[in-house]
């Protein structure tokens, strides 16, 4: 009987020890909470950012902070048209009340360069999503970015400071014109004091518009999308190496054309007035002058005769 148990009790034993090693490998450990479970899980979800896009950071973090964002993208030249149609189209899409164009330039600076920019006033809440289409765009077109700019102004807690001194503003004006109301008040001090309501009102419109712009400055996000062109041949890419070289060959053959024209301008028209003169220095007239000089010269030379 007692083999028995003894035997039921190893197979119990053997029994746990193989559920306890079929268990995967992967398996969190016991003691790790939960939240740490999750949190290494959407960790190892995201995906490493490119080198070639701005840095995923959200902007909802800082409520009151009024943001502005500036984009450089660089592609071929041939292809900025392309992109600044499809950044315009995805702008209009959204509707006036999301996205707003408000300013856009494209010019030919030299032959095969391209330089373009839009400007656009976007509902912050799509702000920073419409910049990474933007470049995923960019990028379709076989394009880079070559900048990323965000700034922010803390303009909440102007409007938390301004609210402050209107309240301030509000009781001094409250105390004053309790005391108008009080007799015994000379015309003198009563002038007075209605000067200093007058000023604390004008005081209070001037917060009154500091609040309404900080408010459109919360209510709108700027975004500047600059384009500029590789200079390039069509179908070479940005990075190209062969692309490089011929650029950095027709800088470099521009730069010495330009000095070349320069030192010209400055020396052929004193070049061509020393010919013009000598010209007419060499004309039939200007032989008996010549004649003249050289006779002249001679009789200065020639000493007088002696004395008798």
């Amino acid at each position: 009987m007692k083999n028995r148990l003894l035997a039921g009790a190893m197979a119990l034993a053997l029994i746990g020890c193989s559920e306890k090693n079929s268990e995967p490998l992967n398996a969190p450990a016991y003691d790790m909470a939960p939240a740490e479970v999750t949190e290494s899980a959407a960790t190892q979800s995201i995906p490493a950012p490119s080198a070639a896009r701005s840095p995923d950071i959200n902007v909802t973090a800082a409520p009151g902070v009024a943001f502005n964002y500036a984009y450089a993208f660089r592609l071929d030249d041939n292809r900025i048209a392309k992109v600044q149609e499809e950044h315009a189209a995805a702008c209009e899409a959204l509707g006036t009340t999301r996205c707003r164009i408000t300013g856009m330039t494209y010019r030919l600076v030299r032959e095969n360069e391209v330089e373009a920019q839009l400007l656009f006033k976007l509902d912050p809440a799509i702000a920073r999503k419409f910049g990474r289409d933007a470049l995923g765009s960019v990028e379709k077109a076989e394009g880079v970015l070559a900048e990323a700019r965000i700034s922010g102004e803390d303009v909440g807690t102007q409007i938390s400071d301004s609210q402050r001194r209107s309240a301030d503003i509000n009781a001094e004006i409250a105390r004053i014109e309790t005391r108008l109301r009080q007799g015994g008040i000379g015309d003198r001090e009563r002038a007075e004091l209605q000067q200093q309501v007058a000023g604390l009102r004008s005081q209070l419109d001037g917060e009154r518009d500091t609040r309404r712009t900080g408010e459109a400055m919360l209510a709108t996000t700027p975004m500047q999308f600059d384009y500029v062109g590789t200079g390039g041949l069509p179908g070479i890419g940005y990075g190209n190496p062969f692309s490089d070289a011929l650029n950095m060959l027709v800088r470099s053959g521009s730069v010495m054309l330009s000095f070349i024209l320069v030192v010209g301008a400055a020396i052929v028209p004193w070049a061509l007035l020393f010919a013009l003169l000598l010209m007419i220095w060499r004309t039939r007239p200007m032989l008996g002058v010549r004649k003249w000089l050289r006779g002249t010269a001679a009789r200065a030379q020639t000493p007088p005769p002696p004395e008798v």
